[in-house]
């Protein structure tokens, strides 16, 4: 992508989805430097007359009531960032750094945060020549900003603390000297406007709305190759059908799975087979698919309100104002990733249901386990408990992190919101989701193979076999499978399933 604008009007998180990637450029427009400038002006002016503002000549939660000497302001803000750089774990992945430190800068564009332009500057250099932080992943409660890994990220700004810079862990100093750039001395209120905000909670859901766009798709054509391979009805599917239901992500999952399975010679060849119903695995498929959609849709909604939202503390209005909330609490976020790792959990648990359908065999036309020789080889049989394990997983990991809350902070942050936990469990449970995914493509698709060969899949359809053949993922006997589930879940990842299907019929 070309440079992206940091400004203060609205944006789209799909229009930042680049920044998950790979290095990206930025810049500040001129309405951001001006709001950036006039608000750092606006703080001065309000210091220089001796106003008590918290965080900036108070000190912090509990400390609020202890002022702080002008000449301890930089050292406040210093300490402040050092003492909170208190995260463990493995660090963030690189683009969520990246995208943290990209919505930093937004919030910042708005003009309510009293930073000085010069480090707004820094960060954008910083993001220019890639220089990520290392970001510790655990130790933020998503309230009064994710404290603990937004210090890890100051810490670099000033020249402390490990960065990543062209494929090495090094040295923040050593990484800002090879850029040409020189680390910051933090003033009044930058180490706290630093560390106050829901970026980290922000940048993981955004990691979460990418990832889950391509398995809500991938979950119609994974149903639909396992609604052919498993002789079951197309009609189910017709749209007229889901007129009737009034509920939008329904319907165009039933429209994806119909048009995938037209001109399916498979679904063709038992027209009259006499069985009066398919399991819910496969006849409920737009139905469970679709309430995930459109709970994919409604947490959408709300992390593209966050990423446009000042989530800064105190804020510094216009008209000298300093005023107090609670923006950096990211329950909104904690409550949006906590629906999306049930949406997510169900569109799993369905697959798995699918896959599961296989293993007693269907009729005459299917052995037990999908297997040429049942009792000879074990045909599939592991493939459904590997997927039954991992869904397992998803039933605990759903469980909402919103409402588990713990005071901190001696009390005075006595309810939070967990957000960067429900957006790390998240991400697994998407993980895990994708990999079922993975292994119903490969258990439908060899089924196709093994037992419905002469016949053509659905138009749709066609593009996935294909792609199962020229990785070689089609076979006849009983082999290991792991290698077979990463290449499946890497054209998953990549994007190259939907892409190959979109060729031949447009998906919802």
């Amino acid at each position: 992508m070309g440079t992206v604008l940091i400004s203060n009007k609205s944006i789209q998180w799909g229009q930042l989805s680049s920044l998950l990637d790979g290095p990206v450029r930025v810049r500040l427009s001129t309405d951001a430097k001006q709001s950036i400038r006039q608000s750092h002006k606006t703080l001065r002016s309000l210091l220089d007359k001796g106003q008590q503002i918290y965080g900036v000549n108070t000190g912090f939660g509990q400390l609020s009531t202890v002022s702080i000497t002008p000449d301890d302001r930089r050292k406040l803000q210093l300490n402040l960032v050092r003492s909170h750089a208190c995260g463990v774990g493995k660090p963030l992945d690189l683009g969520v750094t990246r995208m943290t430190m990209f919505l930093k800068l937004m919030t910042w564009a708005k003009g309510y945060s009293g930073i000085r332009l010069e480090l707004a500057q820094l960060l954008v250099d910083m993001l220019n020549h890639d220089i990520l932080p290392i970001i510790p992943r655990k130790g933020s409660v998503g309230a009064s900003g994710d404290l603990a890994p937004l210090a890890h990220l100051a810490r670099a700004l000033i020249g402390e603390g490990d960065v990543h810079f062209q494929d090495r862990i090094m040295p923040a100093m050593l990484a800002l000297k090879e850029a040409n750039l020189t680390p910051v001395v933090l003033e009044a209120k930058e180490g706290l406007s630093l560390i106050n905000g829901t970026q980290v909670s922000t940048s993981l859901a955004i990691r979460a709305l990418a990832e889950s766009k391509k398995l809500i798709k991938t979950a119609d054509i994974s149903g639909a190759l396992s609604t052919e391979a498993s002789l079951s009805t197309r009609i189910v599917f017709s749209p007229k059908i889901h007129q009737l239901k009034k509920h939008a992500g329904q319907s165009r999952s039933a429209a994806n799975v119909f048009k995938m399975l037209k001109g399916s010679e498979i679904v063709l060849s038992h027209d009259d087979c006499g069985r009066i119903q398919d399991p819910y695995c496969v006849r409920c498929i737009p139905h469970v698919h679709g309430a995930s959609r459109d709970v994919y849709n409604g947490v959408e909604k709300i992390i593209n309100a966050e990423v446009n939202s000042v989530s800064d503390n105190p804020l510094v209005f216009p008209n000298g104002d300093v005023m107090n909330s609670g923006h950096f609490h990211a329950e909104p976020v904690a409550q949006a990733l906590d629906n999306l790792s049930i949406a997510m959990s169900e569109i799993g648990a369905i697959a798995e249901r699918r896959i599961n359908y296989f293993m007693k065999g269907i009729g005459d036309r299917i052995p037990m386990f999908g297997a040429i020789n049942p009792g000879l080889e074990s045909g599939f049989m592991l493939a459904q408990v590997t997927a039954a394990a991992l869904i397992s997983e998803n039933k605990t990991l759903a469980h909402p992190a919103s409402v588990d809350s713990i005071s901190t902070s001696a009390g005075q942050e006595d309810f939070v919101s967990m957000a960067p936990w429900a957006g790390r469990k998240c991400l697994r449970i998407i993980d895990n989701v994708r990999t079922v995914l993975a292994v119903e493509i490969l258990v439908a698709g060899n089924i196709n193979y093994r037992f419905h060969k002469k016949l053509a899949s659905g138009d749709g359809l066609i593009p996935v076999m294909n792609l199962l053949r020229r990785h070689h993922t089609l076979t006849q006997k009983d082999h290991p499978l792991s290698d077979d589930f990463k290449i499946v879940n890497q054209l998953i990842q990549s994007g190259k399933i939907i892409d190959r299907v979109n060729q031949r019929i447009k998906l919802f």
